[in-house]
């Protein structure tokens, strides 16, 4: 089968399209033929060993000190079972699923666990649309839910908010009350305005510092600010949840927790649950939470993928369209 393959750490040139062996399925898997997949900034990290806030060593001993451990990278994934193993019950051949395969999903197929975090593909999204949602809307919902606690009337400031979290983020407030003030730039306003957000601030026309204090909750989804600026926009008893964090947030958590500061930073890593998966998969039918694609680009030119993932200004998602069957217009 073909497959994105990268053997050292690098540029977007180290990744180059393979002829590799099809995954073999164990009796618990699914063997999911692959229609659409996305570079995540996840999949750009692990590509160019860019992590960060000084957690270089840290994520080289995670995904190899000295070259990749990891051929084929690739989390989100919407396709179509192909094959399962003898002890699956849950799905059956032919089904459409999509979800976050951890790795392994920049190929025609990929092997994944039925209770995996995965869901059944809703019928209105095209595989294209569903390949948007697992890694940026279950990166939300459950730090906005499970994190955060975030309740209906609460205030929160989502920065970048128009990235592949941050669209997510604000449909997701506001589906759970929240009053919701969104960053972004000026070619992103009206997007994110139509997203749901209740105020729309321009980074460059406004200043953070000046648009008041009196936020519950400041999630920065693209490692824009620290809690020391964080926390002039939080109230008294606000909460910081930065998406991307180094080893100067972790002395942070330390430090306020000495001093019992009311204004706190919140360190998480989000997991994949199929319950998480199975939640953004409801609100996408009820039209709760709606796809957002920035561009897509066929499988032999995930190169350019990356290149755009990796400007840092992508509005939501960069789809990999794996197969002929969900043909895409050129990408922007």
């Amino acid at each position: 089968m073909r497959a994105a393959t990268h053997d050292r750490y690098g540029g977007s040139d180290v990744v180059t399209i393979a002829e590799i062996d099809e995954p073999v399925i164990a009796d618990n898997q699914l063997l999911v033929a692959v229609h659409a997949s996305s570079v995540t900034t996840a999949d750009w990290r692990l590509r160019a060993s860019a992590f960060p806030g000084g957690m270089w060593l840290a994520g080289r001993l995670m995904t190899g000190l000295f070259r990749p451990r990891n051929r084929v990278l690739g989390m989100e994934f919407s396709g179509v079972v192909a094959r399962t193993g003898s002890k699956v019950t849950r799905f059956a051949t032919g089904d459409a699923v999509f979800g976050n395969a951890g790795s392994g999903a920049h190929a025609e197929y990929l092997a994944i666990d039925e209770d995996g975090a995965l869901a059944a593909k809703p019928p209105a999204l095209s595989h294209a649309e569903a390949a948007s949602l697992p890694f940026g809307a279950v990166t939300a919902l459950v730090f906005l839910r499970d994190f955060a606690r975030l309740k209906s009337g609460q205030r929160i400031l989502i920065i970048g908010a128009s990235g592949g979290v941050g669209v997510h983020a604000v449909q997701i407030a506001r589906h759970m009350g929240a009053h919701v003030t969104g960053v972004t730039s000026t070619d992103n306003v009206k997007l994110v305005a139509d997203l749901g957000a209740d105020r729309v601030v321009d980074y460059r026309k406004e200043d953070l510092n000046e648009i008041g204090g009196n936020f519950d909750l400041v999630f920065d989804t693209a490692g824009i600010v620290r809690f020391a600026r964080a926390r002039r926009l939080l109230n008294a008893d606000g909460l910081f949840l930065p998406l991307e964090f180094g080893i100067g947030d972790v002395l942070t958590v330390i430090r306020c927790a000495i001093t019992r500061s009311r204004q706190r930073i919140g360190l998480h890593v989000s997991g994949d649950a199929q319950a998480d998966v199975e939640a953004i998969a409801d609100m996408a039918a009820t039209g709760a939470l709606n796809p957002v694609i920035d561009s897509r680009y066929p499988l032999s030119e995930i190169g350019r993928g990356h290149e755009r993932v990796e400007t840092r200004h992508k509005r939501g998602s960069v789809i990999i369209d794996v197969r002929p069957d969900d043909e895409a217009p050129p990408a922007a």
